[in-house]
């Protein structure tokens, strides 16, 4: 098995939508092309069953 030890970013439609998502060690993230902020979610919060609590975080925090 090959370690995740650098970014990984990948290109993926959504609908008629464009991103980017980066798979790092610490975190994965998806972005809209052409844009810096979008949704992060640590492994961490992800096998602690954290996830949805923290996803619905960061968008309140954002509107």
């Amino acid at each position: 098995m090959t370690p995740l030890d650098k970014p990984l970013r990948r290109e993926l439609s959504i609908g008629d939508q464009r991103y980017t998502l980066t798979i790092d060690p610490e975190r994965l993230k998806l972005v809209e092309k052409g844009r810096r902020k979008g949704l992060e979610l640590r492994w961490s919060e992800l096998v602690s069953g954290d996830a949805a609590l923290a996803v619905a975080l960061q968008a309140s925090l954002e509107n």
